[in-house]
C-alpha cells in the first residue's frame, strides 16, 4: 500500500510504498480520509512531547471503509493513519453518520471528543449551565461551542482577534469577545481552556462557587502552579483532560464516548451546520503553522509525492 511518510523533522512527506498493516484482533480500515491535527504539525516541527521514531506514518484519526463496505472513523492509537490501509483496535471504530463525508468523519473524533469527554464525565453540562470558552473559533473550541450548546448551556466565547467574532457566534456562541475585551465581571460555571499561560491563571476568579476549570492545553505556554488553598477556599474547582493517554489506558471508555457524541451527531443538520475543516495535504501543514491555525483539517492520499 501507499503511505504519507515523515522522514525527518520539518521534511516533507513522501508517498511511499509501505507493507500492508496486519489485522489479527484489530480491524482494517480502507482509509478515504485522515484527519490532520495540530499534534501532526508538532510532530513534524520535533516539538511534540512524545515524538516517535523517524521515519514514521502520521495521522490519529481516520474515515473510510471496512471490508464490507460499512463506513466508518477510528482512532489509529497514535500513528499509521496518513496511508491507504490502517489497524485500529475494534472498541476505536464508531459508524460514520449517513449524512457526513468522509472528510468530516476524520475531522470528529479528537476535537469533539476532547469536548465532548470532559463537559458529560468530568463537570457534567446540563442546561443553565455558562461555559467560557477559549480559542474558541479552532478545532477544539468550535467542537466545544457546538457540545456545551446542545447540553442546553449558555456559551461565552473567547479569541485571540476580531475576525474569528463571527465563527463563534454562528456556531452558537451567546456572547463572544477579543480576550482583552472579557468583562471583568464575567461569572461562569465551567471554563474550558486549550491555552494555558496567563490566561489559566486568571480563569479561577472567574468561576461561580462549585465551578470548574478544564485544562486541555498549553499553547500559549506552561501552566501556573495552582495551590489547593485557593481551590478550597474559593468552593472551586481544577480537571484535566488528555484524550492520548486515555486511549491508552481506558479504549473502551474512549469508545463508548465516541459512540455516544457520534449518535448525538447523526442528525444531517449537524453535519450541513457544523464548522467544515479546511481541505488540504499532510505537507500543509507547514503553512497551518505561519497561520497560526490549530483547527482540524483532513486529508487523502494523491498520486504523486507532495512537495
Amino acid at each position: 500500500m501507499r503511505a504519507a511518510v515523515l522522514t525527518s523533522v520539518d521534511g516533507a512527506f513522501e508517498l511511499r510504498d509501505v507493507p500492508d498493516p496486519v489485522g489479527g484482533e484489530k480491524v482494517l480500515v480502507r482509509v478515504r480520509a485522515a484527519g490532520v491535527n495540530f499534534a501532526d504539525v508538532l510532530v513534524r516541527r520535533g516539538r511534540y512531547p512524545q515524538m516517535p521514531e523517524l521515519p514514521a506514518v502520521l495521522g490519529s484519526e481516520i474515515a473510510g471503509e471496512l471490508e464490507d463496505g460499512t463506513r466508518v472513523m477510528a482512532f489509529t492509537s497514535g500513528g499509521g493513519g496518513y496511508a491507504e490501509i490502517a489497524a485500529v483496535e475494534r472498541a476505536q471504530v464508531v459508524p460514520l453518520p449517513d449524512g457526513a463525508t468522509f472528510a468530516e468523519g476524520a475531522s470528529f473524533l479528537l476535537t469533539f471528543l476532547t469536548a465532548y469527554i470532559p463537559l458529560t464525565r468530568q463537570v457534567r453540562v446540563r442546561p443553565g449551565t455558562t461555559v467560557l470558552v477559549y480559542a474558541a473559533a479552532g478545532g477544539v473550541g468550535t467542537a466545544t461551542i457546538q457540545v456545551a450548546r446542545s447540553l442546553g448551556a449558555r456559551v461565552v466565547a473567547a479569541v485571540g482577534s476580531a475576525e474569528k467574532l463571527d465563527v463563534c457566534r454562528e456556531l452558537g456562541a451567546a456572547e463572544a469577545y477579543v480576550y482583552a475585551d472579557l468583562p471583568e465581571d464575567l461569572q461562569v460555571d465551567v471554563v474550558v481552556d486549550p491555552v494555558g499561560g496567563e490566561l489559566f491563571a486568571s480563569s479561577f476568579a472567574r468561576l461561580r462557587p462549585l465551578g470548574a476549570v478544564v485544562a486541555i492545553g498549553s499553547a500559549a505556554g506552561a501552566w501556573a502552579e495552582i495551590e489547593p488553598a485557593r481551590l478550597v477556599g474559593r468552593n472551586v474547582g481544577l480537571y484535566g483532560f488528555y484524550l492520548g493517554r486515555l486511549l491508552r489506558l481506558d479504549p473502551e471508555l474512549v469508545g463508548t464516548g465516541a459512540r455516544a457524541a457520534a449518535s448525538g451527531a447523526r442528525s444531517p443538520t449537524f453535519w450541513a451546520t457544523r464548522r467544515s475543516p479546511r481541505s488540504t495535504c499532510p505537507s500543509s501543514t507547514s503553512a497551518t503553522l505561519r497561520h497560526g491555525v490549530r483547527s482540524t483539517a483532513s486529508t487523502t492520499l494523491r498520486s504523486s509525492t507532495p512537495a
